[in-house]
């Protein structure tokens, strides 16, 4: 008799485009760019690993508060790992905490290191420079979101958004101020990762265009 594979393995086929794993929710594999990862911790708790490196087997779940708080009700990480397990009722609110961490904490690395600049000025320089990723803080004014789009259009090439996931005060203190209504971060393998975690915390945040899917019932 052929074994149904399991769903929530990590041993799941990749393909062209990376790593895929299955949501222990939705039951479809993604890329890993669009789930959480958690492992069971030395306690039995389950703790988020957004850096994807603790070990143990990995349980993973679509990047989406809704979906973090479905798994929580519905106990889907007891049954994944087959034991009893502690699960933090906060989780949700833990998750968004470690994914703005994380976000802010890479940005401010960039700042640091010259490659990630921020204020109207210096980001419509960017643009006009050289490639990397815009980013926009959420409740920026349209004056200035039509400033640095007359910006894109003086450069006369592509430029690359980033999801907006942060307000201008949280996109201020990555640069050590007060607000920030856009940064520039230089392509790179830096600034890609902060494009991706820019897109997770948006996603999980509910700032994401995709907003068609939902959990399953």
């Amino acid at each position: 008799m052929t074994r149904t594979p399991d769903p929530v393995t990590e041993e799941d086929a990749d393909d062209d485009d990376g790593r895929r794993r299955r949501c222990l929710v939705r039951g479809e594999a993604q890329p890993t760019a669009l789930l959480l990862r958690f492992v069971v911790g030395p306690d039995g708790t389950i703790v988020p690993d957004v850096d994807e490196r603790l070990p143990g087997r990995g349980f993973w779940l679509s990047a989406r508060r809704d979906v973090v708080e479905t798994a929580v009700k519905r106990k889907a990480f007891p049954r994944a790992a087959r034991r009893a397990v502690a699960v933090p009722e906060d989780l949700a609110d833990r998750l968004e905490r470690l994914l703005l961490r994380r976000c802010l904490d890479s940005l401010g690395l960039a700042r640091r290191s010259g490659a990630a600049v921020c204020g109207f000025d210096k980001v419509a320089e960017a643009i006009a420079g050289g490639a990397g990723w815009l980013i926009a803080a959420t409740d920026g004014g349209a004056d200035g979101l039509r400033k640095i789009g007359q910006a894109e259009r003086r450069a006369g090439t592509p430029v690359r958004h980033a999801e907006a996931a942060l307000t201008a005060a949280e996109l201020g203190a990555a640069f050590a101020r007060e607000r920030a209504v856009h940064g520039w971060v230089s392509a790179g393998p830096l600034g890609e990762r902060i494009a991706r975690d820019m897109a997770r915390l948006a996603a999980y945040r509910g700032h994401d265009e995709d907003r068609s899917a939902e959990p399953a019932q």
